[in-house]
């Protein structure tokens, strides 16, 4: 029996260590846009969570109050976003410049180029190329071989 299909990706969640420090580099950073109606509380009306939208991504990103998990060393990237074309990635590269944040180069990837660098907590973020002709066509591509 084949599992039912899925209709999409509802959200992302990145643990944080402080949410305030998250909230506005993720604002800062990428762009990222409070939604303070989607803030999740515990009973005794503490935050532990804030829900960010982020321009171009149809899917919001939720930052969770999660110290420890926050700790962990990254040595994976758990958000990949997309930019148009290699040429958006050193834009990219030029905007983490003035901000002052650490990158990687923009170097070769799998599927085109890519640039590396992390948030306040170490967790790496990866921006990737679109490679020409979209996403599915590359992965049907590369199914080929």
């Amino acid at each position: 029996m084949s599992p039912p299909l899925l209709s999409g990706l509802h959200h992302v969640t990145l643990p944080v260590s402080d949410l305030e420090t998250s909230t506005a580099w993720y604002t800062s950073t990428l762009g990222a846009t409070r939604v303070p109606g989607l803030d999740h509380h515990d009973p005794d009306g503490g935050r532990y969570s804030v829900v960010v939208t982020l321009p171009g991504l149809d899917v919001p990103v939720q930052l969770r109050l999660a110290p420890a998990a926050a700790a962990m060393p990254s040595t994976y990237d758990p958000l990949t976003l997309s930019v148009a074309d290699e040429s958006g990635l050193h834009t990219w590269a030029r905007h983490l410049d003035a901000l002052g944040i650490e990158h990687g180069p923009v170097k070769p990837a799998r599927l085109g180029h890519a640039l590396a660098f992390h948030d306040p907590d170490g967790t790496m973020l990866r921006l990737y190329a679109t490679p020409a002709g979209g996403l599915a066509a590359a992965l049907k591509e590369v199914g080929r071989t």
